[in-house]
């Protein structure tokens, strides 16, 4: 066999060889405290898009274990993940002013972005630009602040703070009179913080939706069909005992 030949047969093994894509191990997981989604406790990463990350990765044979997922404050993960491939961040509204910046696979759950205030202070919203008379506390690169944005509310009148704890000492303490956020992780931070969860009320819905992970897209695509298939998988089908895998998760933290 001559040189020509020998470099044609090369060619023709390498063109013909599939390309292995990523494991769903090898790629970068970022995530923050958000629970229940998201969270950490006594050192170990939980919630409902965690376990159901953990349970599509081993349907996958491609395990994925809570060890490998970063939690991170919020606008430092978000920033990674547009900028870094094979970055998954989670959990995340998907919405119009996102979609074209990732991937997306999901559902997880469905979400609400709202605004809470204090039932005491008797605060009535009854359209967006009545917001701007109070100071709203959000999470820097949030959902709730780019929502708050999209509607017009003026930079002036938003809070921003990298950590939701603090904010939930800010507006029981008077120091903002609104919080943007996910409905049920605010009430969470709230009740964490010691404070009544009853004594808020939502004022203002920016946004009904779901949560996605969202992936960096200079990821492989075989690599973001595969999670989405595993994730199906996980939600659509029930054990030969008659129970779906995902409601279990789901039932872990009610």
């Amino acid at each position: 066999m001559n040189s020509k030949s020998s470099l044609y047969l090369l060619l023709a093994t390498f063109c013909s060889s599939p390309v292995l894509s990523k494991s769903l191990s090898e790629l970068t997981y970022l995530s923050e405290e958000y629970p229940p989604y998201n969270f950490s406790e006594e050192g170990l990463v939980k919630g409902i898009a965690v376990d159901l990350l953990i349970a599509a990765s081993d349907e996958a044979n491609e395990r994925v274990m809570g060890s490998d997922i970063a939690l991170q404050p919020w606008a430092r993960a978000y920033r990674s993940t547009l900028i870094k491939p094979d970055t998954v961040l989670f959990s995340t509204t998907r919405t119009e002013l996102r979609e074209e910046l990732f991937y997306w696979v999901g559902p997880i759950a469905t979400t609400r972005i709202v605004v809470l205030a204090k039932k005491v202070n008797q605060i009535i919203i009854n359209s967006p630009s009545d917001l701007a008379q109070y100071r709203i506390g959000v999470i820097r690169d949030d959902v709730g602040e780019q929502l708050l944005l999209e509607a017009g509310v003026p930079r002036d009148s938003i809070m921003e703070n990298f950590h939701a704890e603090n904010i939930a000492q800010q507006i029981q303490k008077g120091r903002i009179d609104l919080w943007a956020y996910e409905e049920n992780v605010a009430k969470w931070w709230i009740s964490t913080a010691g404070y009544k969860a009853s004594a808020y009320e939502v004022v203002h819905v920016l946004q009904e939706g779901e949560l996605y992970y969202a992936i960096n897209k200079n990821t492989e695509v075989a690599t973001v069909e595969r999670l989405q298939k595993s994730i199906d998988i996980i939600r659509d089908t029930d054990n030969e005992d008659g129970v779906n895998h995902f409601e279990v998760i789901l039932n872990r933290y009610k």
